[in-house]
């Protein structure tokens, strides 16, 4: 019989009061608090940190405290990594973000998602969907994406942007739900 966290990894309804996923959060949370706590000043620090809180993370990442997340080792990182302040990543599934990816102030990308019946809903189990960004996207500030979203290479996402659907390659969008708005040259 597979583990809570084995059934929220795969996907699939999970029980998020599991003690296992409940200390998992916890360690989380403690590692998030303790990079926040750190200064600019500290930037090898702070990748080491990043890299005992995340699944990968690419070369010369930056995120900027404050950040907040589930778990941690279901968020991956690339290379030229940028993350502005106030960030948060519900990573009950996979989040993967490319090469080069830049996010602006309080963008959060949510891989949680509850069931919609509202008794599924009072029986407090949730599922995860993974999101994917790819190299080279461009998030604006207070942007949203959703559970089960891939946005594609060279994506602008504008500022305030709610993303339901997956985002093209090389295009610009924006709105809520967020629409294509114009391909990038």
């Amino acid at each position: 019989m597979p583990t809570e966290t084995e059934r929220m990894l795969a996907g699939e309804r999970y029980d998020p009061s599991d003690p296992a996923l409940v200390a998992d959060r916890e360690r989380a949370r403690d590692r998030a608090r303790r990079y926040n706590a750190t200064s600019e000043t500290e930037g090898s620090r702070r990748e080491a940190m990043l890299r005992e809180l995340f699944e990968t993370v690419g070369d010369d990442p930056t995120i900027q405290p404050p950040l907040r997340c589930d778990y941690g080792y279901n968020v991956a990182v690339g290379d030229g990594f940028f993350a502005n302040y106030g960030c948060v990543f519900l990573d009950t599934n996979r989040i993967a973000f490319g090469d080069r990816c830049l996010l602006g102030p309080g963008v959060h990308v949510y891989a949680a998602t509850h069931p919609i019946d509202p008794a599924e809903r009072a029986a407090g189990r949730e599922r995860g969907r993974p999101v994917t960004v790819g190299d080279d996207v461009w998030i604006g500030g207070r942007a949203v994406l959703n559970p089960g979203v891939s946005v594609g290479d060279g994506a602008v996402i504008a500022s305030g942007a709610v993303v339901t659907e997956d985002v093209p390659a090389r295009t610009v969008v924006g709105g809520n739900p967020a629409r294509v708005i114009r391909t990038v040259e």
